[in-house]
């Protein structure tokens, strides 16, 4: 009796931890096919949605880079951000700034320093709030998250100095320590850092998956065949999958969750 009443409480535990682990686990649609992610092994990834990319006064706006395409990824991707804390899905920024000494930008005649120095780096400028700032450096307003996607406690923020998250940063060892495996993408700009890091994780063997409504590049966007569009499709593939907030947010909040 006493066995048979064992047998029948670790059945009903294991139930129910199964109940628990299918729970944790949602299927979403995207391209080229659908991918079944663990959200407690899941994290979203915001890329360089800082004032010098997405904001007016911001180095893009200063070099005359229209920063409208950016500024309309912001509404989906705050929805995405909101989801994903309420559902306690782990948030990480990446913001690309570099010392203020530009120790880490390279040598000059690197095409880090070279590409970076056409867009001024460094030059002093004054931010729209009358402050002093410097374009991309750290620890400016130029390297600020924008207002409408500010970091909030329980947040990741990283520095990084080259288009990809993961060169000479510790995105990798953070993520390994809480466990990940499914990378969510957002930010910006699509064809450059966005698909940098993706496909540095796909070489890390993460899971990365893009929203493509959180995700915007301005180079090119008004011609048919955009930059934009061609890393939707490679990304999709060749690195990874492609999908959008509203599948995310849908499956974050599927009933039995």
């Amino acid at each position: 009796m006493r066995k048979l009443l064992f047998i029948a409480v670790l059945t009903a535990n294991m139930a129910l931890h199964g109940q628990q682990v299918s729970a944790n686990k949602v299927e979403l649609s995207a391209k080229p096919e659908s991918v079944t992610i663990d959200l407690q092994r899941t994290a979203v990834i915001v890329v360089d949605m800082q004032n010098d990319f997405g904001a007016k006064g911001g180095m893009f706006d200063r070099a005359g880079i229209d920063v409208d395409p950016i500024r309309k990824i912001v509404p989906a991707t705050a929805n995405t951000l909101a989801a994903a804390r309420a559902a306690g899905v782990k948030v990480l920024y990446l913001k690309m700034a570099f010392q203020p000494d530009l120790s880490d930008i390279g040598p000059r005649d690197a095409p880090n320093y070279i590409k970076h120095h056409r867009m001024h780096v460094g030059e002093p400028n004054t931010a729209p709030d009358g402050t002093a700032s410097r374009i991309l450096i750290r620890d400016t307003w130029d390297s600020d998250i924008i207002a409408e996607l500010k970091p909030v406690a329980g947040d990741i923020v990283m520095y990084k100095h080259r288009f990809s998250g993961f060169h000479e940063t510790d995105l990798d060892a953070a993520l390994k320590r809480l466990g990940i495996k499914y990378l969510i993408f957002t930010g910006a700009t699509t064809s450059v850092c966005v698909e940098s890091t993706m496909r540095d994780a796909m070489f890390l063997d993460y899971n990365p998956i893009l929203l493509a409504d959180t995700t915007a590049e301005p180079l090119g966007h008004t011609v048919d065949q955009s930059n934009y569009q061609a890393s939707l499709r490679v990304l999709a593939a060749l690195f990874g999958w492609v999908s959008d907030s509203k599948e995310f947010i849908r499956a974050l909040k599927r009933p039995g969750r």
